[in-house]
């Protein structure tokens, strides 16, 4: 294959979106599985919208997702600046140059004209384009115009006849008529340029290769290639990847739940697990595995195995892709990455001790196995804190009205008290040891102990909780539950 450049150009416009997420892993992935070179550009021209603050936000959540750019307004490169309201005058001189050749033209039209010529064509039911009005001004109607006050903006002339071939890697050929089109703005009366007239500027500029990006953008498509073909420029290979839509079948939207990478990283995903995720939406693999490194997924990632179809957002499968990666995670890593989490639900101070940090550490432990996401350690926390215990309903009272409770508990005291440290073998030991002295089963051992310590009959194993709560409030707990 050609030199592979590719780039993921976002509108620094709100927090990275998820489906812009995938677009930029994407296209992360062919640079590397093909040696290239991947930019990262900032679409800032909405001047009104843009703003440093979400710029910084595409900036770190790409990062925490490891997908890292050779170019980009951050590190700089061979065709920098890579801000579009920094290359205002590159616009205005290759405007300039369409001007010239007779390829685009000033408009005029105030804005109640244009209106009125969408509705006439509605009424006719029409496409609504523009109607070619100011298409064959003579200077002296410009100079009337400008001398009135108008600011003009800047339309492509449109070729009135032939069409737009458009030779897609994921939807095939995809044909337009230039007739539908009509001449369209490209820089707008405020000097600014139009994304449609930017964006080849700058691809051209920059060398880019392949376009890959989502299948909203393949309606703007012919008239980037129209300004292609305007400048003699040999235009790139486009792929546009499907809608992402949620489980109703619409596109992705706030009701569907969150939108954005940085809230799935504060719901306490994973990063690798949303990247995994990311890749399987729209992409799928020769075999049937669904877990990928991103190593492996860069190894194995194709684009003509995308799906031209849209892909459904599937929170479900998401969580189980979170869980498994949690359980398959060091128990360190997930301690630092729970410690934000307990801190700002006012479990923890914000300066840990020792003694604490290995508190949350033995939390971690005991409920691992049992998470989808690292903020449903929250849901556990009751088990953990304080010197009340609530029974969770008739059958855990029932549990402890049973005849051997006494007799279970006082070996429970009793064990507890010969042990100088508490720690996870250690109880599980003990409680072996409870179950062969009392002559009970497991279940009339384990369930009263479960209940008169946490009021469920259901949860992390005892020989983590016991650690976690210490002599001092279990004693307590087993006072208080049992006089209830």
């Amino acid at each position: 294959m050609e030199k592979v450049r590719v780039r993921f150009a976002p509108s620094p416009t709100g927090p990275l979106h998820i489906g812009g997420a995938r677009s930029a892993l994407f296209n992360y992935l062919i640079a590397r599985k093909y040696k290239g070179e991947m930019v990262l550009r900032i679409e800032d021209t909405d001047l009104e919208r843009s703003s440093k603050e979400s710029e910084e936000n595409i900036f770190s959540s790409l990062k925490w997702l490891g997908i890292d750019w050779d170019e980009g307004p951050d590190i700089g490169g061979k065709f920098a600046p890579y801000r579009q309201t920094e290359r205002l005058d590159i616009y205005t001189k290759y405007a300039q140059q369409l001007i010239e050749n007779g390829q685009a033209f000033y408009c005029f039209c105030s804005e109640e004209e244009l209106e009125r010529d969408r509705q006439e064509a509605m009424a006719k039911g029409e496409t609504p384009k523009y109607s070619g009005r100011c298409r064959n001004l003579t200077e002296e109607q410009r100079q009337k115009f400008l001398a009135e006050g108008r600011k003009p903006v800047v339309r492509f002339k449109v070729p009135e006849t032939g069409e737009v071939v458009i030779e897609d890697l994921v939807r095939g050929t995809v044909r337009f008529e230039n007739e539908g089109i009509g001449d369209f703005v490209i820089v707008k009366s405020d000097g600014i340029p139009t994304y449609n007239f930017a964006v080849v500027i700058d691809d051209h500029l920059m060398e880019i290769s392949h376009v890959v990006r989502a299948e909203e953008h393949l309606s703007n498509t012919p008239r980037q290639i129209l300004i292609y073909e305007a400048f003699g420029w040999e235009k790139p290979v486009f792929a546009h990847i499907s809608l992402i839509l949620g489980k109703d079948k619409t596109k992705m939207s706030k009701r569907h739940g969150a939108t954005s990478v940085v809230q799935y990283r504060e719901l306490g995903y994973l990063p690798e697990a949303v990247v995994n995720f990311l890749a399987l939406l729209g992409w799928s693999p020769q075999e049937e595995e669904e877990i990928f490194t991103m190593e492996e997924l860069i190894q194995k990632f194709s684009l003509d195995r995308v799906a031209k179809n849209p892909a459904v957002f599937d929170m479900e499968k998401l969580r189980w892709i979170n869980g498994y990666y949690i359980r398959h995670t060091s128990i360190e890593r997930l301690t630092e990455l729970a410690i934000p989490i307990l801190e700002k639900a006012g479990y923890l101070p914000s300066e840990l001790t020792e003694k604490e940090y290995e508190w949350v550490k033995l939390i971690v432990t005991a409920v691992q196995e049992k998470l989808h996401s690292l903020n449903e350690i929250l849901d556990y926390m009751p088990i953990f804190t304080g010197e009340k215990v609530e029974l969770e309903n008739e059958e855990a009272k029932a549990v402890l009205e049973e005849e051997q409770v006494p007799q279970v508990i006082e070996l429970l005291r009793t064990k507890l008290a010969e042990m100088h440290t508490l720690e996870p073998e250690g109880v599980k030991k003990a409680l072996k040891e409870i179950v062969k002295e009392s002559k009970l089963g497991g279940r009339k051992v384990y369930m009263p102990i479960r209940v008169a310590l946490t009021g469920q009959m259901h949860g992390p194993e005892l020989y983590y909780i016991i650690p976690v709560l210490g002599k001092e409030l279990i004693e307590k707990r087993l006072a208080n539950t049992l006089h209830k």
